[in-house]
């Protein structure tokens, strides 16, 4: 046992190796201590985060894989997020999770780590706090749900709630039918089913190499998980062994392989965030402008909701994400390996689409230039982020009068009853990290009835906040500053001219210099503007940066290691 981490509690013949051995047996054989690896499974699983449900099945195969490769395998129930459920938002807490993750997992007597995610905020929080501690660790996606159907038409969860409810308040889709579908979207265990942050996650995780290759994007009922789950806590055995670790794993290579992978994937602008801050726990040098770099001119090959047609069953049934990498092989980098210690582009081998339907080739794209459109202006100095894809291409160059809301309350009071035309920008502030808190999923602004009653179905929406990743739409994302750090958002005004240039890059207000800084913030806005007086949500508004950044809590970047801490007793 002498030399590995978890030999540093369990080793030797003194009062405290006694105590943690004895604690820890209840069935345990006397040779788990006689040197094996011990490996944490970072569970998720949670009645209230409805897409990690399944874990605790997925759980019981890791284990069995790790036992037959020789090592310990030991649930650790960790924080988990339900996107959908909890309130503000998930995204409050992923900062939260990845630090109680991060301790726990160095803690503990552990040498490695298997991490089990789905849900939107899971495998982030997992990756940056596996990053922080720098253990072995492998992640086994929890994988998406089966497609539901309605009236005989598939239905992607996230993606067709938004037309949905959209079309009821058009008055083209009753209220009754609206709810009848409900039932019928979530139709199995697993997380969305369209590429939205769930989706986008697992995928990246493989992109970055941190799954066994071959694993992301398996749909959560599929056996195929739990074999590869199995496998999984085989191989995390001859990581340890290897020493394996997230930071030779995930290099810059990496990142600019999962930016590659997102542009080819249309994939949901939440990655942004969530890569910045997983390479700001590694010290891995990475910018925003790093996803329009290398990612924009990556063509669009998956027809896949929110940005095409189809769901995750089908890409995984067309070929996968193999499939799609193979297409733009010429732009990942050779040397990236993954957690076999291999390159990722050999675990491509002669990876084939099935369905050219679901997956274009390289040849015939569903759009030539894809990827992340990072925009400065006057109106973003340190920039703000939109997803192409998921726009429409008549409004990517556009000029239009602001409709301003001081907050998500102000715009529900007022949405109904607008003076707006097509031409009008929707603004919506106060929905940024310190501003909210936490930097909610509501920049997808529903549009104003009005509008909809003239069968209008996208105008240009500009926010400090974030949209769901099933979301569609031309909407302007994560402004920065936000407007509860001082950016100018906080200074426009009703009336005022947004001139929106993607092609250019350019976000600006068509307001003077000098007027713009001599105007005051709206007091109804700063008024609005979260106040937390305890607990995690002060500590969050007071520590959190920006999203140009990755919204990461300024103590928590970098790393502290797996140094084991002082005896207990």
């Amino acid at each position: 046992m002498a030399g590995s981490r978890s030999a540093q509690w369990y080793a030797g013949s003194d009062r405290n190796a006694y105590i943690h051995r004895a604690w820890m047996r209840r069935g345990l054989p006397s040779d788990a201590f006689d040197g094996r690896p011990h490996i944490a499974i970072a569970n998720t699983a949670s009645d209230l985060t409805p897409c990690n449900m399944h874990l605790n099945e997925v759980a019981e195969h890791v284990k069995q894989g790790v036992w037959e490769a020789g090592g310990v395998p030991l649930n650790l129930p960790v924080v988990s997020l339900g996107e959908t459920n909890v309130r503000p938002t998930a995204m409050l807490w992923r900062n939260m999770a990845a630090m109680a993750i991060e301790e726990m997992l160095r803690a503990n007597p552990i040498d490695g780590v298997v991490l089990l995610g789905g849900c939107d905020k899971t495998i982030p929080a997992l990756l940056m706090a596996a990053s922080s501690v720098d253990l072995p660790a492998v992640v086994v996606p929890g994988g998406p749900m089966l497609t539901g159907t309605f009236r005989g038409a598939p239905l992607g969860c996230g993606t067709d709630v938004w037309k949905l409810s959209e079309e009821v308040r058009a008055g083209t889709l009753s209220q009754a039918d609206f709810l009848r579908s409900e039932s019928s979207m979530i139709r199995s265990k697993g997380h969305c089913n369209t590429m939205g942050t769930a989706s986008t996650m697992g995928l990246l995780a493989e992109a970055l190499g941190m799954t066994l290759p071959g694993l992301a994007g398996t749909p959560a009922p599929d056996s195929r998980l739990l074999e590869g789950a199995h496998e999984t806590g085989r191989l995390i055995v001859e990581m340890i062994a290897d020493r394996r670790r997230p930071s030779t794993v995930m290099t810059r290579g990496s990142f600019l392989n999962a930016i590659v992978a997102l542009a080819a994937l249309g994939g949901s602008t939440n990655a942004v965030v969530h890569l910045l801050a997983i390479a700001g726990r590694l010290g891995v040098e990475l910018t925003q402008d790093d996803f329009d770099r290398t990612g924009s001119g990556v063509p669009l090959l998956v027809d896949l909701q929110p940005a095409g047609r189809h769901l995750m069953e089908d890409l995984y049934r067309a070929g996968g994400l193999h499939a799609v990498l193979a297409e733009v092989r010429d732009l990942l980098d050779p040397a990236a390996i993954t957690v076999t210690g291999r390159p990722l582009v050999e675990a491509l081998g002669d990876a084939k689409i099935y369905d050219r339907e679901v997956i274009r080739s390289r040849r015939q794209p569903l759009q030539e230039d894809a990827g992340i459109a990072v925009l400065y202006g006057n109106l973003a100095p340190d920039g703000a982020v939109i997803k192409p894809a998921a726009a429409s291409p008549h409004l990517l160059q556009h000029r239009g009068p602001a409709v301003v809301f001081d907050s998500i309350e102000d715009l529900h009071a007022r949405l109904d009853d607008l003076d707006v035309t097509p031409d009008s920008v929707l603004v919506l502030r106060g929905c940024g990290p310190k501003g909210y808190p936490g930097m909610p999923e509501v920049s997808n602004m529903p549009l104003p009835p009005k509008l909809l009653a003239q069968g209008v179905r996208d105008m240009v929406r500009i926010c400090d906040g974030r949209m769901s990743g099933t979301a569609y739409g031309t909407v302007v994302l994560h402004v920065a500053p936000e407007a509860a750090a001082g950016g100018p958002l906080g200074l426009v005004r009703t009336g005022d001219m947004i001139v929106l240039d993607v092609e250019n890059r350019r976000l600006d207000i068509d307001v003077p210099t000098e007027e713009l800084a001599a105007r005051e913030p709206s007091p109804e806005m700063t008024a609005a503007f979260a106040r937390p007086a305890r607990g995690w949500q002060r500590l969050y508004v007071e520590t959190v940066q920006q999203a140009n950044t990755g919204a990461d809590l300024d103590f928590l970047l970098g790393s502290s290691g797996d140094a084991v801490p002082r005896e207990s007793h």
